[in-house]
């Protein structure tokens, strides 16, 4: 099968010796961070690449302030850097991301919490921005659900909001606001309540061929995994012969940290 990468999944960032572990004083590891770019990134020269980072901070309630002391390291590094520094990278390193291209009819379906939406704005860009010979021809429907905790957290959604304008029977978005929406039970709006709302759409796209992705923080997937399963018994489903065929086919992708 024809495949295109996404710079492959993630990039490694290494802090500067002048950032030591509290606890042995030795360098910190290298933090992978997802790309959110195409192979060719964003200004089409192949030189370039696009991360995805969140500023950790923690929100101390004792000093009702952030505390430096438990900021994360790395991401605050890279959120202050100006243009013009030098950071140490690795990689580019993981491919579970791929793209089929060998038939421009298939369908993508894209799953993803915060960050995670990272090689999903890459699949868009491909799909939809780029001037490229894959983005001519597709005539399949890419699904995107992103899940968050409001609407002022959506990232990158004034590029999704135009591929959608532009590619209305090619693209499709699905926000999942666990602050500002209820689910079916009238709790808090997970990405699996989301997902569920269109379970049976779902289920006949795979059934079809259509490939879907994960991308997020690993405690995304225990929800996912239980509402899929409580579908397939409701469906007369075997839920881990059907997992397993999707994996054999190549049509499950999950990357999660």
């Amino acid at each position: 099968m024809a495949t295109f990468l996404i710079l492959r999944d993630s990039l490694g960032v290494l802090c500067p010796l002048v950032f030591v572990r509290r606890s042995d004083g030795k360098p910190h590891a290298v933090r992978l961070y997802s790309i959110a770019s195409s192979r060719y990134g964003d200004d089409m020269t192949g030189k370039t690449g696009s991360l995805c980072v969140r500023r950790a901070t923690y929100w101390c309630p004792e000093l009702k302030a952030d505390d430096p002391a438990k900021k994360g390291i790395c991401s605050n590094f890279l959120c202050d850097t100006q243009p013009g520094d030098e950071v140490m990278m690795t990689g580019p390193a993981g491919k579970v991301m791929l793209m089929p291209e060998e038939d421009p009819t298939t369908d993508y379906i894209m799953v993803a919490t915060g960050t995670g939406i990272a090689p999903f704005r890459g699949f868009v860009r491909r799909l939809f921005a780029e001037d490229t010979p894959a983005a001519a021809v597709y005539k399949g429907e890419a699904w995107l659900f992103l899940g968050v905790a409001n609407s002022d957290a959506l990232l990158y959604d004034d590029e999704f909001q135009l591929a959608k304008e532009q590619n209305p029977e090619n693209f499709r978005i699905d926000y999942a606001l666990s602050r500002e929406q209820e689910n079916k039970n009238g709790g808090k709006m997970y990405i699996q309540d989301k997902v569920e709302e269109y379970a049976d759409e779902i289920f006949a796209k795979l059934d079809n061929g259509a490939h879907m992705y994960f991308c997020g923080l690993k405690g995304m997937m225990p929800g996912i995994q239980d509402m899929l399963a409580g579908v397939c018994e409701g469906k007369g489903i075997d839920y881990n012969e059907f997992i397993k065929g999707l994996k054999k086919k190549g049509q499950w992708h999950v990357e999660v940290y």
